[in-house]
């Protein structure tokens, strides 16, 4: 469609805006804390499931951050060059980046392996998210002017757009429709695509005689419009009358970096590189509050449950602010969804948790009286598993293994637990995907018990799938290699140790015959 332009208004800063209730919220949160990475802060984004856990991509890692303690779970280092766009699934199971080599890479939180690569582009990805409606499915964006979507199980293209000219460094699956993809590229346009006729269904932007590269684009939840960000100014598109523009607005001296919503999306956060984090309220699109950071924003999320602001910088530096939520706020969650049931016994409280009493399972025995005390709880506490067992029990095979390869672990449970992943054909996958930190363990616990009667044969069999998975990245670690060295020469040392042993057995069995010949 043809561009249309719009006369850019520029907001009045709100007068006694400190004092208005929404001031008051935004200023809860408060006490950042700071944390000081080795390069810029490039992207962040909060995992959508409970506890919230964040991504962090700086360098050539993607960190895991817990928003409790503001401390890394995980860290995440395996490219060959700088990382680009960690985002977690919305289960909080997997995260996917990219990196500059063109490179797309799932990981598994848990245990850090490489689940799929995805290797296509041919210049730097700077996009990779997950679709919300569709979980099997990535999207990537990349310099070589390419959109993809790929299918991750199958590690296939579902579809790839050619329809930009430049740079794409921005886009999104849409979360009301799983077939619209909406990018934004340094061609100054910002596209909807359909997967389902693999075609660019609608165009916005483009004059030519203000082309400035689009950085940023956000779809609402609904579907119906969009937001883009090229340089200090923002647009607000219909995309149900076909991409017409419905005001542009500008509040930022520098160029936007980072959009974001709040849980409601009733609340816009704009990042820019004039350090400014701004609050605006999407029904009238005034800023309702505004936040100072001591370097060029390139990077801003807000956590699902809306307590933690996470800003990323240029100088390496990422902000959280904290608010901690008043207790109406989500006191009654637990007992309110239990009550959805609608179950009598829940009504009266037989079903719902006693807080502070752990994990419990109730039997619920009626009392032959009609009194109002109809009904006697009896609560015994679960077994519980042990780490392993729950871990198996969950078929994750990988972060089983790690669990029994610490010191503290008999090997007798070391090893049973690697039987069992054989009667189960999981050994292989426990194995795969492991850095030179994984794999160090299981080394050390082959050749600790090699010569050990009780494991030999299981060590053995291990061993060789060991080596003859890892054999491609043999070189690449001196620590590594110094253990299967020492791994070889203990093998060698118990196969001369049995040669001496067969020869005196040889030995005793004549002189046992010669024995009992003269003795008859």
């Amino acid at each position: 469609m043809d561009y249309q332009p719009v006369v850019v208004q520029r907001h009045a800063r709100p007068a006694a805006a400190k004092h208005s209730p929404e001031s008051r919220y935004w200023r809860q949160f408060k006490h950042p804390v700071f944390i000081k990475e080795y390069a810029p802060v490039t992207s962040i984004q909060f995992s959508p499931s409970k506890p919230h856990r964040y991504a962090v991509t700086a360098a050539t890692r993607v960190q895991i951050y817990a928003p409790r303690t503001q401390k890394v779970t995980k860290t995440i280092s395996r490219f060959k060059d700088v990382a680009r766009s960690g985002n977690i699934r919305p289960d909080g199971k997997l995260v996917v980046a990219g990196d500059d080599t063109g490179l797309v890479q799932v990981f598994d939180i848990n245990s850090r392996a490489i689940l799929r690569t995805l290797d296509s582009h041919k210049q730097p990805v700077h996009v990779t998210k997950f679709s919300a409606l569709a979980p099997t499915q990535v999207l990537s964006c990349s310099d070589d002017t390419t959109v993809k979507l790929w299918d991750v199980p199958s590690q296939a293209e579902v579809v790839t757009f050619n329809a930009h000219t430049d740079y794409v460094r921005s886009g999104e699956v849409s979360t009301s429709n799983p077939h619209l993809i909406l990018t934004g590229s340094y061609d100054a346009t910002m596209r909807l695509f359909d997967t389902r006729t693999s075609q660019c269904e609608m165009i916005m932007g483009g004059d030519a005689s203000n082309a400035v590269p689009v950085e940023q684009v956000k779809m609402f939840p609904s579907g119906t419009m969009a937001l883009s960000a090229a340089g200090p100014i923002l647009r607000l598109w219909d995309l149900v009358a076909g991409g017409r523009c419905l005001r542009a607005f500008s509040n930022h001296q520098k160029t936007i970096t980072s959009l974001a919503f709040d849980g409601s999306a009733g609340r816009l956060l704009t990042g820019s590189l004039d350090h400014m984090v701004k609050v605006y309220d999407v029904s009238s699109y005034k800023v309702v509050h505004t936040m100072r950071y001591p370097a060029p924003v390139l990077c801003l999320a807000i956590s699902p449950d809306e307590t933690h602001i996470a800003a990323g910088m240029s100088d390496g530096t990422l902000s959280v602010r904290r608010r901690q939520p008043k207790a109406s706020e989500g006191a009654d969650q637990p007992f309110a969804a239990a009550l959805k049931s609608g179950a009598f016994e829940t009504f009266l409280g037989g079903t719902l948790p006693a807080i502070g009493q752990g994990r419990t399972k109730s039997k619920i025995k009626p009392k032959p009286t009609g009194d109002v005390d109809e009904l006697r709880i009896e609560s015994r506490r679960a077994r519980r598993l042990k780490e392993y067992d729950r871990l198996l029990k969950g078929f994750k095979y990988s972060a089983a293994l790690d669990s029994v390869l610490r010191k503290n672990v008999p090997p007798a449970t070391t090893f049973s637990l690697i039987q069992e992943l054989i009667h189960r054909d999981g050994l292989r996958s426990a194995l795969a995907g492991r850095d030179d930190v994984l794999l160090e363990p299981v080394l050390r616990i082959l050749v600790k018990h090699v010569t050990d009667p009780r494991f030999g044969e299981m060590v053995c069999d291990v061993s060789n799938l060991v080596i003859e998975m890892y054999t491609p990245v043999l070189g690449q670690s001196p620590l590594i290699d110094s253990l299967f060295m020492r791994l070889r020469k203990k093998v060698l040392a118990e196969i001369r140790f049995q040669k001496e042993l067969v020869k005196t057995k040889g030995a005793l069995e004549m002189i046992f015959a010669s024995t009992t010949l003269t003795a008859a």
